[in-house]
């Protein structure tokens, strides 16, 4: 079986650590996200903002999970693949597993999270639109 997740590059900055000179945990939640956006642009075809502003609906988290393999060190930079786990009528949960770069055997976090599609205008829960759900369970096929 040959995955072709994305994968974001995201480079430890100083802000990102914490007084033992390692990556504070609750950044990992920041490089989730920020893959996650970088996976709206690249595999969707649609900036995440966008998503927000234009089509009017967000995608809160309302779940999440991480698992910390290794520490990262400032300067250190992170492979994190976006996996789309399962696409429900309103929710969407998404995976993640990060590397350090040039370390693909060497896991430094996996995680998952649970975002719900909401209206932006009422924050109510609406159903993933169909476009949407294509490009996701196509990215699903890809990855299979």
């Amino acid at each position: 079986m040959d995955k072709m997740a994305f994968s974001a590059q995201i480079k430890v900055c100083f802000g990102d650590i914490d007084n033992a000179g390692i990556v504070y945990y609750p950044r990992f939640m920041h490089y989730f996200h920020v893959a996650l956006e970088e996976f709206f642009s690249s595999e969707i075809g649609v900036e995440y903002a966008r998503v927000i502003h234009k089509y009017g609906m967000g995608f809160p988290t309302v779940h999440l999970e991480a698992d910390f393999r290794r520490r990262l060190r400032f300067g250190d930079r992170i492979n994190l693949e976006v996996w789309v786990r399962d696409i429900g009528r309103t929710s969407i949960t998404w995976a993640y597993t990060g590397y350090k770069t040039g370390e693909k055997d060497a896991v430094v976090v996996e995680g998952h999270n649970v975002t719900v599609c909401v209206d932006m205008t009422s924050f109510d829960k609406k159903d993933i639109p169909e476009w949407l759900r294509k490009e996701l369970e196509a990215y699903q096929k890809r990855c299979a």
